[in-house]
């Protein structure tokens, strides 16, 4: 197999004690759940781990064969079951095509997905799948699927779902194990469905926190080489101590300073303010903020503003120390990094403050595309691709689109518009002219 990921090129000792935990749950065939704040870096942690050529032999191997299936539900178009058993089922068959097993058994394996298109049955769908898996199983390999991003389909869990990823595992003989990733566990997104109800299925936890200073140089060191960058020591330091190891923050930082040197130049004494107050990490730092509980935000107000957290609270907002969002500093609990800080600074000044009826620069490129085809759906991959083109391999969220499209939304009703948004279920959206 061709290993193309640039993360494959990583020395295997990046992120040395993640790559060994979840090696030491796969080599017993426990499933997994990896669990990080939004954008930490579990995606780039992953693609490491399974792309590198020497990760089997040195944190799982016991001497079986394995197959690595991975099934990001970011290339699902449609959040719905049905579409997702699709899915999975088309990437067991591609990574089929890459190991050595009976060429009759791959034949079939192409064979019983084209069947269950046809069918369009989810039943059918699901045994020939369980088929497909036992005929790799037969192969002397061990099968893992890796399902990323679950959360995609938390509107649609059922207890069906769960029973349905269950059976696979059983219908192998526990040889199959599963990879979660979420930005919170399964027991959390999948209530009441998953909990204590699906024993073969129940995951052990591994949390992803900010990546050390030793491994954010590693991963450094393959955006200085994908930008072409050249920075002083100064401004070297200045980045990799306002991202602390948030992969994203990191690659947006790199992002900005990459724009901003060609546009008007920058250096370390204002490279905090630059970044902090760019469009994109402020949607960034929302992003990471809403998607904590109201126990969790207040606990991080009381820690920005150096108060005492008793211990029912600490409790309550566990996830903020499990994730590493907040961390232990000199006596005191310290926020994981200054560009997140500065956001939450300005969430109070925000709230004072009317809120603004001009676009921003991503709202502006945002009406601008959905003008262009006034009453016809605009999808959501082309939204990314107009609206964010810096964002190729960064990724574009769900939470990212829907949250410009509602800022969007909201303005254009404040400026009294003729024009309205809207959504499109599963597709995009669409620009209707009223009145």
């Amino acid at each position: 197999m061709q290993h193309t990921a640039t993360e494959a090129s990583y020395p295997l000792e990046f992120r040395e004690e993640e790559a060994k935990s979840l090696g030491e749950q796969l080599r017993f065939r426990h499933n997994v759940e990896l669990v990080g704040m939004k954008h930490v870096g579990i995606g780039n942690f992953l693609s490491f781990f399974l792309n590198h050529a020497g990760i089997v032999d040195r944190y799982i191997n016991h001497g079986e064969k394995h197959l690595f299936i991975t099934v990001d539900l970011n290339d699902l178009v449609e959040r719905e079951i049905h579409p997702f058993w699709v899915l999975l089922f088309k990437r067991v068959v591609d990574s089929s095509e890459s190991i050595e097993i009976n060429p009759a058994d791959k034949k079939q394996i192409s064979s019983l997905f084209l069947n269950s298109i046809q069918s369009q049955d989810l039943f059918l769908t699901i045994e020939n799948l369980k088929k497909s898996l036992n005929l790799i199983v037969k192969g002397d390999f061990l099968p893992t699927i890796f399902l990323l991003r679950l959360d995609r389909l938390k509107e649609v869990f059922n207890e069906e779902f769960f029973s349905n990823l269950e059976g696979l595992v059983n219908s192998t003989g526990q040889k199959l194990a599963y990879v979660f990733t979420s930005y919170r566990s399964l027991s959390e997104i999948a209530q009441p469905f998953f909990e204590k109800k699906y024993p073969t299925l129940f995951p052990n936890k591994i949390y992803i926190k900010p990546a050390n200073l030793h491994d954010t140089e590693i991963i450094f060191e393959t955006f200085k080489k994908k930008y072409d960058l050249n920075l002083t020591d100064d401004l070297l330091k200045k980045i990799f101590d306002l991202a602390m190891g948030h992969v994203q923050y990191l690659q947006l930082s790199i992002l900005i300073l990459k724009q901003k040197v060609s546009d008007m130049g920058v250096d370390a004494s204002n490279l905090m303010t630059t970044i902090a107050k760019d469009e994109r990490v402020n949607l960034l730092s929302e992003e990471i903020w809403e998607s904590f509980s109201t126990e969790e935000q207040e606990v991080l107000k009381k820690i920005r503003a150096g108060k005492s957290i008793g211990e029912e609270e600490k409790k309550s907002a566990q996830y903020l120390w499990d994730t590493g969002v907040v961390f232990g500093k000199n006596s005191q609990v310290a926020i994981f990094n200054p560009l997140f800080e500065y956001y939450l600074k300005g969430n109070d000044a925000r709230k004072e403050q009317p809120e603004a009826v001009e676009f921003t620069k991503k709202e502006n490129l945002l009406f601008n595309l959905l003008k262009e085809t006034v009453g016809e759906v605009c999808e959501r991959e082309k939204i990314i691709k107009e609206v964010w083109p810096e964002y190729e391999e960064v990724g574009v969220s769900d939470w990212t689109i829907d949250r410009l499209v509602a800022r969007l939304r909201n303005k254009l009703k404040k400026q009294n518009s003729q024009y309205v948004i809207k959504t499109v279920k599963t597709r995009g959206y669409m620009l209707v002219e009223e009145g």
